[in-house]
């Protein structure tokens, strides 16, 4: 992952300069892991900003806490890692001013994607100088995965499908949601591990799957994106899994979601789940290369409308080291589909207070179709 992130820079100077852009300062963890190939466990939610600066003709810099420097500095190729400290003289801010100058005629950041707090620097020590968003520049680079980032994340198809399974396995009547969500976690860490060596670069990537579980059961599928409780299963439950915020590896991120019934399920909602699935799998069938990315959405809400249905949902985003990338898959996005895109493709229903069908998965483009990087059944899943 290293030796790529060196190759991405340089391709990113080239970008810059043929741009006419002289520098560029990243504060975004998924751009930063990018390009300098190192992540910290010590996040803006504690007020601490880590940045990489690019510059067209010169090395890169990192700015980053001093408690995580010992770190990053194992982590990256980047040699010119600087310190901040949270009291004294050398503030983040000053030890970032000293690389930006005092009045520099532009500033270009990822606009939409920087701290509040980084924001409200800019915004105050350097109001005159606009803002300019490089953001669309690192879209486009990392748009097409290579065969290498292919790999990681069918690796975090595998460790997903682990997690579903587990997720399956602990479906009983009396069983509360949250002895679930555990099942799901210590199964996905399990199967991350054996992924991962003690050496090197990959001593620091931690096997660990972490944050809160995504899942509904009941009359409550069809509030989409509640998390676990204490509430126990019931005969005929229906009980949705959504691992958008957990299924990921080496900073590789995927979409996967799976609808089960516990002992039995109802006509409603057995034709609500086969109609989403129909959706999904008409997207999926409809990726290839050369198609635009509305066409994908296109497909899905055919057989939506056909079905008696409407929905409000995009089929699909593109993943990668972010959760959401460009492009989208929904009505406006006019983008043409590449071999080597990844997207998440959801089948997705609700029918308020009542119920709601699910499914997701994750793909990547080839040079005729696309192929699954999440494997897992597709049928109606009643345990």
């Amino acid at each position: 992952m290293i030796e790529q992130a060196k190759i991405r820079y340089a391709e990113l100077q080239t970008q810059l300069s043929d741009n006419g852009i002289s520098m560029a300062i990243l504060s975004d963890e998924s751009s930063i892991a990018y390009f300098a190939g190192f992540w910290g466990y010590l996040g803006i939610e504690f007020g601490r900003p880590t940045f990489l600066i690019v510059r067209a003709d010169d090395e890169p810099i990192v700015i980053t806490p001093l408690m995580e420097s010992e770190m990053v500095e194992a982590m990256t190729w980047v040699k010119d890692v600087r310190t901040w400290e949270d009291i004294g003289l050398r503030s983040w801010m000053a030890v970032l001013s000293e690389v930006i100058g005092k009045a520099p005629r532009q500033i270009w950041v990822q606009t939409l994607l920087m701290p509040a707090v980084v924001r409200n620097y800019f915004d105050e020590y350097y109001s005159q100088s606009p803002l300019m968003d490089i953001s669309p520049l690192i879209a486009r680079q990392r748009l097409i995965k290579s065969p290498d980032e292919i790999a990681i994340m069918r690796k975090a198809g595998e460790i997903a499908a682990s997690m579903m399974g587990a997720a399956q396995a602990s479906l009983e009547e009396g069983v509360p949601e949250y002895e679930s969500a555990l099942a799901v976690i210590n199964a996905g860490t399990r199967k991350a591990a054996g992924f991962l060596t003690d050496k090197g670069w990959e001593a620091f990537v931690s096997p660990m799957i972490h944050n809160l579980q995504i899942m509904q059961s009941g009359r409550d599928t069809s509030m989409v994106h509640r998390r676990a409780s204490v509430k126990k299963y019931q005969r005929g439950d229906p009980v949705y899994f959504c691992f958008c915020n957990m299924a990921q590896f080496k900073l590789y991120k995927l979409g996967f979601d799976r609808m089960f019934f516990i002992g039995e399920v109802s006509d409603q909602q057995a034709r609500v789940q086969e109609v989403a699935n129909s959706a999904q799998q008409a997207a999926i069938d409809s990726i290839r290369p050369g198609i635009a990315a509305e066409e994908v959405a296109a497909a899905a809400n055919e057989v939506y409308l056909q079905s008696g249905f409407e929905t409000a949902y995009r089929t699909g985003r593109s993943i990668g080291m972010s959760y959401l990338e460009a492009p989208e898959l929904k009505a406006g996005d006019k983008t043409i589909l590449q071999p080597g895109m990844t997207f998440a493709v959801d089948g997705g229903i609700s029918v308020d207070g009542e119920c709601g069908g699910r499914i997701g998965d994750s793909v990547y483009v080839t040079e005729t179709a696309c192929e699954y990087l999440t494997e897992y059944d597709r049928g109606l899943l009643v345990v």
